[in-house]
């Protein structure tokens, strides 16, 4: 999954396109298109000619919109739910209208501020932000908030130290590259000084930092001082044992309540919600999605057929460059796509500063 690299332009400052070829379509035809898009998003009501006519890039007579509208209709741009009704979009219409923003754009003042404050406030346990951090998110968005952190199994070691807590028991702090701090007991077999600790310490960070909890040696050479040599290897079981188990990752959800509110069918919302308490389908259907290079899937661009009603738009989360998590939003199709990429954008790019912080600590 690709992130950014530093001095690197990042992908994901544009919504990435749709794999298809989207045809071009003039300038009036498009600002039309968009208009209603736009229209439709904020009302959810079938857009007439009269509501657009005097829309940026427009500006023509009703008769003359309502051609270029039976014209986008043909073209599956548009559909009519009724006769005498207006038209809503597609999701063909929905991706020509998100592959024509330049980029997330900028978020609100107001939404900016609540990001602002919730960060500055934010602290504790990494998985406890994650979580809080899909509610924010949900807030924003009005959409069902997704926040993935890989398991810590994945994420490189950023340090390892010895602390002494008697003259027989000594602390093995982990640092991964996420900010996840690991701590574990170590039993020591003889009484030990902090000198000896700080030996063994050093000796192992030097040998695993870099490296994942799955990728420690079996042993390390010897340090020439017995006592230490006891030390390391008895540190290296213990960050053994911090990989144990099957690796998965972590998945945080918030807002599924929201789903209730943006359909009306109710066997759709049973659906989607049954769909969000399965974390493995989630997690592969956020990861799928960003590896065939989109920020948005809408209808069926994402393959989940029991979602075909809903948009996803999902945002890579790096910390120093390097992969770190996930941030996806799941709502119906008719989903503010401005607003949605603009959250993701700025908590993405927050989180992931905040994560870095935590790891530099």
């Amino acid at each position: 999954m690709a992130v950014k690299k530093k001095g690197e332009t990042r992908a994901e400052d544009a919504p990435r396109r749709s794999s298809g070829d989207m045809p071009d379509l003039d300038g009036r035809k498009a600002a039309i298109l968009n208009a209603i898009v736009t229209e439709y998003i904020g009302t959810a009501q079938p857009v007439g000619s009269q509501h657009i006519v005097d829309a940026p890039g427009v500006h023509v007579s009703s008769a003359t919109v309502r051609s270029e509208m039976a014209s986008l209709e043909r073209e599956g741009y548009l559909t009519q739910p009724h006769t005498s009704a207006g038209r809503i979009p597609t999701d063909k219409g929905y991706r020509f209208f998100v592959d024509s923003l330049e980029g997330p754009g900028p978020l609100d003042p107001a939404r900016r501020q609540q990001v602002r404050t919730f960060f500055d406030a934010a602290h504790g346990e990494i998985e406890s932000m994650l979580e809080q951090t899909s509610g924010l998110l949900a807030d924003l968005t009005d959409c069902a908030a997704m926040v993935v952190a890989p398991p810590h199994d994945a994420q490189g070691i950023r340090s390892v130290q010895l602390v002494g807590m008697s003259a027989r028991t000594a602390l093995v702090v982990v640092v991964l590259a996420d900010g996840v701090v690991e701590k574990a007991t170590l039993d020591l077999r003889d009484d030990t000084d902090d000198a000896v600790l700080a030996a063994a310490g050093s000796h192992v960070a030097a040998h695993v930092q870099g490296r994942t909890l799955t990728e420690l040696p079996a042993e390390l050479a010897p340090t020439g001082d017995r006592s230490a040599d006891a030390v390391v290897a008895d540190t290296l079981a213990i960050l053994s044992q911090m990989s144990g188990g099957e690796a998965r990752d972590q998945l945080f959800v918030g807002g599924s309540s929201r789903m209730a509110a943006a359909f009306d069918a109710v066997e759709t919302v049973r659906s989607v919600l049954s769909i969000l308490e399965q974390q493995l389908v989630v997690v592969s259907l956020l990861r799928d999605v960003l590896d065939r290079g989109l920020s948005v899937a809408i209808g069926t661009e994402h393959g989940y057929e029991p979602l075909a009603s809903c948009a996803l738009v999902v945002m890579p989360v790096s910390v120093d460059g390097e992969e770190a998590g996930t941030i996806g939003l799941l709502g119906p199709t008719r989903m503010n796509y401005p607003q949605a990429l603009a959250a993701a954008r700025v908590v993405g790019e927050t989180l992931g500063q905040r994560l870095a912080e935590s790891g530099r600590r």
